[in-house]
């Protein structure tokens, strides 16, 4: 059982002791103090589907009500949706109640603040303060907030996305795609219908219930996609559109049933961006080098953040950035919110894929091509992870060839493949990532760095 709390959000599994798992008395805790580092008199309430997610929104806007605040709560919503709710609803902050790609018996508090953006990490550690030290103030019986039910959101998060400058809705109209949509059992399911109607789209949806039982884990690999896959190779699909439980992320799959690969979302987006519009981009340092590659290929200049959406935007607000992103199909376009929003991506994937009148298969053989292995290492109580990160560091430090990033657990960078090992901001585990022009390379590089962890460990250890 697991408690986390960073600035991806305060997120754990269901149930088990306060501080050690996500249960009421933590839910009270955080909501109270995040309110109250806001000064909160307005706040948005919005939450995918999990099964736990009605328990947590009561006790999220009881808690908003007892301090005071006016709650719009949105229902079933996407992240993207609740964070423009934010700032159409002019509020001072807004929670999202979801843990996005993890498993069912998780949630989270995403915390965001009056732009709809998720906290920074300077504010997110305040929050933590705050709650750490308890000192709250709850409003009296004649101050108590109230609630107000809405729910026109999705409508106008749509027709948002559909007036984007570089949305071709005409272009996407004439091609009538044929798509087939897995919603895995969430908010997709009530969400992206509508929207692919207001794009002329031919759609079959998949997991439809919106129940929060997700049909397979969001990591979305091959293997874990082959109802969709299966689909594809059967049914004569253009492609196929894969989004996490709050829709904030996307993978595309090929018309063939092949995998466009979900790194590769934020390539193709940003290229047909670029293309329009050159600038600068920026993405995470786990990213693909095919970004850089068609970055610099526009003539824009690439960029890395450390890991996590707020630092994303945070470098993408300092360099001026004209699109950016991650690894797992989150898009994050300025001219929409600085926050991913798998609508934003799918239409400006489907804008891009109309106007070259090709297919998503010769579409994706146009980018440098890079293989990517995504591990992890089981993070317990025992790792000393910064001792071993310092070691390992040392080990390659002096390696002529490589490059070392420790601005984010740390990073190996050859000129033709890298490895990058970090703590996760999202689950207890080192994530270790690696690329090479062939999956063979990059798993070796990927298990060279894992079996010198182990060894490290040991050795640590004793």
């Amino acid at each position: 059982m697991t408690l986390i709390k960073t600035l991806s959000g305060i997120r754990g599994t269901i149930g088990g002791h306060p501080d050690e798992c996500l249960n009421p008395l933590d839910i009270v805790k955080y909501a109270t103090a995040f309110a109250q580092f806001l000064g909160a008199r307005k706040m948005v309430v919005g939450r995918d589907s999990r099964p736990s997610g009605p328990m947590v929104r009561d006790i999220v806007v009881g808690t908003l009500v007892a301090m005071g605040c006016q709650v719009v709560d949105i229902g079933l919503a996407s992240t993207p949706t609740t964070a423009f709710a934010v700032r159409a609803a002019h509020a001072d902050g807004g929670i999202i109640i979801t843990a996005s790609h993890n498993a069912q018996n998780w949630n989270a508090l995403k915390l965001l603040n009056s732009q709809g953006e998720l906290l920074s990490a300077p504010h997110c550690s305040q929050v933590l303060s705050m709650a750490h030290e308890g000192r709250f103030h709850y409003a009296e019986v004649s101050q108590l907030g109230k609630v107000i039910d809405d729910q026109h959101f999705d409508a106008s998060h749509i027709n948002a996305v559909l007036r984007l400058p570089l949305v071709n809705v005409e272009a996407i109209r004439q091609r009538r795609f044929r798509v087939c949509v897995d919603a895995v059992n969430s908010v997709g399911a009530t969400l992206l219908p509508p929207f692919l109607q207001a794009l002329g789209i031919d759609y079959e949806m998949l997991n439809t219930q919106c129940d929060g039982h997700f049909p397979h884990p969001l990591d979305f690999n091959e293997r874990n996609l082959q109802g969709i896959t299966d689909r594809m190779k059967k049914d004569h699909f253009d492609l196929g559109i894969v989004v996490d439980s709050d829709v904030d992320s996307l993978t595309i799959v090929c018309e063939d049933g092949s995998m466009f690969g979900q790194e590769y979302v934020l390539v193709a987006v940003a290229d047909y961006v670029l293309s329009h519009t050159p600038g600068n981009v920026v993405s995470h340092l786990s990213n693909t080098r095919a970004l850089r590659d068609v970055t610099q290929q526009r003539g824009g200049h690439y960029f890395a953040s450390v890991v996590g959406e707020p630092n994303l935007t945070q470098k993408m607000k300092e360099v001026n950035a004209i699109i950016g992103g991650d690894g797992n199909g989150g898009i994050i376009y300025p001219q929409s919110h600085y926050g991913r929003d798998a609508l934003v991506g799918i239409a400006l994937f489907l804008s891009t894929l109309a106007q070259q009148q090709t297919t998503v298969s010769q579409l994706r053989a146009t980018f440098p091509n890079y293989s990517i292995v995504k591990n992890h290492i089981d993070l317990t109580a025992d790792i000393d992870v910064d001792t071993i990160f310092h070691e390992v560091k040392k080990r390659f430090v002096h390696d002529v060839s490589a490059s070392i990033t420790d601005i984010d657990g740390l990073k190996i960078d050859y000129p033709d493949r890298w490895v990058h090992l970090r703590k996760s901001n999202t689950e207890p585990v080192i994530r270790v990532y690696s690329e090479a022009q062939t999956i063979e390379h990059a798993d070796d590089l990927g298990n060279q760095l894992m079996r010198y962890f182990y060894d490290l460990r040991r050795s640590v250890s004793r």
